[in-house]
């Protein structure tokens, strides 16, 4: 049985679990976030390098936990520029709205 939880309530269990120094603040968690996308993308290249791109759940299951590992860092450095979650996550939906009423949702580079 899975348990929901809202951004805010991830956000706020996610600073319980925050122990660096406050003069890292914004810098830790951003270069953080950077390492546990790379660690994400190298585990999806061996997935395709060694495996032809057929993912076990094994493979899966690695994946999902550095998933879980960036949006750990990403809470993080949100709470260090004080904003919610839940306000980037409203505010990225509105701009992917535009964009695809405009049009310009597949498009190639910034189009807000």
């Amino acid at each position: 049985m899975s348990v929901k939880m809202d951004f805010e309530e991830y956000q706020e269990i996610c600073k319980e679990t925050a122990f660096y120094s406050g003069e890292w603040q914004v810098m830790y968690p951003a270069l953080g976030l950077a390492g546990e996308v790379g660690e994400v993308c190298n585990k999806i290249k061996k997935v395709y390098r060694d495996d032809d791109g057929h993912m076990t759940d094994e493979q899966r299951e690695g994946i999902a936990k550095e998933l879980g590992d960036c949006l750990w860092y990403f809470a993080q450095l949100a709470t260090d520029l004080g904003v919610s979650l839940d306000v980037i996550a409203r505010g990225n939906i509105a701009k992917l709205s535009s964009r695809r009423e405009r049009g310009v949702l597949g498009g190639s580079g910034d189009n807000r």
